[in-house]
């Protein structure tokens, strides 16, 4: 993960809420590698960009479908 300043850790209950997914759909998407995470003291950690990145993929992908 990047040191830059922007790189906010969220927990994986604060996923859940960001996503309004359940526990096993987040762990799911990372061990699919569609959410970038690592372990800090023993707790998984998600990187709060690709979430965001996740978000914009996943509205891409239906963009055109609102009327």
């Amino acid at each position: 993960m990047s040191t830059d300043g922007c790189s906010e850790l969220l927990t994986v209950q604060e996923v859940m809420a960001r996503l309004r997914l359940g526990r096993s759909t987040v762990y799911e998407l990372i061990r699919s590698k569609a959410l970038v995470s690592g372990k800090i003291g023993g707790r998984r950690r998600v990187s709060a960009a690709s979430v965001e990145r996740y978000i914009q993929a996943r509205l891409g992908d239906g963009h055109g479908d609102a009327a």
